[in-house]
């Protein structure tokens, strides 16, 4: 495995040394047979080892919860977190593993909310909430979820803002969300312009506003770690990194 990821990026050092300053990835569907990442244990190890190769140490595995796609529970989460921390501690990989989850704003979100269900939160104390909408449509009330997930001691964190077409031409309304106090994580590979050109636009109009916290791979399979390849270079990239952002934190 170590030989293929060599040649994945001719200049590995340079990779290396970019992510490292990052050193947490807090988004990702590595965790194997919760949702639309990874599907086996080995697949989830080819993965977390791309990411290792790119400089990440600390791994924060965030699986979706959907009400009426994927329900996971805190459980079974937990279990598959189990089963890799194993195996990477058995081949000897120095790669620091937690788990979260990425909720999605639905009724059986404010349902878990409303009964006062454990939901899966990163950054210890501090409760940082991951949570996602629809791409294509707001929430009726998104701001009345935002201060349900605050009035349950947690700080929500906005995956991916800047794919959400609902505020594509509307950049004001979605840095009014912020006075909410919700924070925002910037796949980095919109950076590099996969995703399409409005959320890589997007993306650059949040750094140059400084409204981001967070930065994450958002990685379910390979050819997001070919795209993360290219992101490194981006000089929007680099300035992304001089952003206070928290991810060092975790």
């Amino acid at each position: 495995m170590w030989s293929r990821l060599k040649g994945l990026w001719s200049d590995k050092n340079k990779a290396t040394l970019s992510y490292q300053d990052l050193v947490s990835d807090m988004h990702s569907h590595l965790l194997p047979g919760l949702d639309d990442g990874a599907t086996t244990l080995e697949e989830s190890m080819q993965l977390l080892e791309a990411l290792y190769s790119l400089g990440f140490r600390k791994l924060c595995m965030t699986p979706h919860i959907m009400g009426d796609f994927y329900k996971n529970t805190p459980v079974a989460i937990k279990a598959k977190l189990k089963e890799l921390q194993e195996v990477v501690s058995a081949r000897g990989i120095e790669m620091e593993l937690s788990c979260a989850a990425e909720y999605y704003l639905d009724e059986w979100f404010l349902e878990k909310i409303e009964q006062g269900e454990e939901l899966l939160s990163f950054g210890g104390d501090r409760k940082f909430l991951l949570v996602e909408t629809s791409y294509m449509n707001e929430p009726a009330h998104l701001r009345q979820i935002i201060f349900a997930i605050q009035t349950a001691g947690y700080t929500p964190v906005l995956a991916h803002p800047e794919r959400y077409t609902y505020f594509y031409g509307r950049l004001e309304r979605l840095l009014e969300l912020r006075e909410t106090g919700i924070l925002f994580q910037i796949n980095i590979n919109s950076i590099a312009g996969y995703y399409s050109k409005p959320a890589k636009e997007m993306a650059r109009q949040l750094i140059e506003r400084k409204a981001v916290e967070f930065l994450g791979t958002d990685t379910h399979a390979m050819k997001h770690i070919q795209v993360l390849q290219r992101a490194v270079t981006e000089p929007l990239f680099q300035e992304a990194l001089r952003l206070p952002l928290l991810n060092a934190t975790l």
